[in-house]
């Protein structure tokens, strides 16, 4: 992967970006996202954050090398402290786990001021975005599901507005398995939540073989009410 080839997984996310005049990448490591967008579209200005001294100064290296230098601005910080209040028109956090980018929003909410969309790719616990999603006034817009090394990786586009009302109905089903998902389940969705579903039955038939303690019982309902989220969608494939 290099600034003029990125992988499947960012190649998604900057498809979702790549209409905007400025956004910001937190977390940018080599800041190769930037610089393809901003080498294949050459009205695109980027922030590239990143608080980890050796990602930092590669990142400057390779923005640098791209000669890019006028229009990517390499700032090291924690998350959205790299970013002023309607300094871009959008946002990529991708990477991370879904815990880390929901507490990356909510400590830098200041600083979304302005921002006209949200591309999130957590590596885990999606349900974490979208919650926190919904809880702060962004709307869902769009998601995307893709397989990549053997690992499976979701996409969440997100613009400001009231979202409550798409989950009134089956909150927590679409809280988990992504309410865009689950409309139109591609061959990558089911490959993975007919994984995840053989690994909780797994767990939960071991599970069962164990004494009756309060935290099994709830653990092991925790699990089943997964299954039948997970059920009822793959049934209606």
């Amino acid at each position: 992967m290099n600034e003029h080839k990125l992988s499947n997984r960012l190649m998604a996310v900057a498809g979702y970006v790549n209409h905007l005049k400025s956004f910001a990448d937190i977390g940018s490591d080599h800041a190769y996202l930037p610089s393809y967008l901003c080498l294949t579209n050459p009205s695109i200005h980027a922030v590239a954050g990143e608080i980890v001294e050796g990602p930092f100064q590669a990142a400057r290296k390779q923005v640098k090398e791209s000669k890019l230098e006028s229009r990517i601005d390499v700032r090291k910080g924690s998350g959205l402290e790299v970013i002023k209040p309607c300094e871009v028109e959008g946002i990529t956090i991708a990477g991370m786990g879904g815990a880390l980018i929901a507490s990356i929003l909510e400590e830098g909410k200041e600083k979304l001021k302005g921002v006209q969309r949200l591309v999130l790719q957590p590596n885990n616990s999606a349900w974490s975005v979208r919650i926190w999603l919904l809880e702060n006034n962004w709307k869902l817009i769009d998601e995307d599901i893709l397989i990549e090394n053997e690992k499976f990786y979701e996409i969440l586009v997100a613009e400001p507005g009231n979202d409550q009302e798409r989950y009134e109905k089956d909150r927590e089903k679409k809280l988990m398995l992504g309410p865009h998902l689950i409309k139109d389940p591609s061959q990558v969705f089911i490959e993975k939540w007919t994984s995840e579903k053989q690994n909780w039955e797994r767990v939960l038939k071991a599970l069962k073989q164990g004494k009756e303690q309060e935290s099994l019982i709830q653990r092991k309902a925790q699990i089943e009410m997964k299954l039948q989220f997970v059920q009822e969608v793959l049934t209606n494939v």
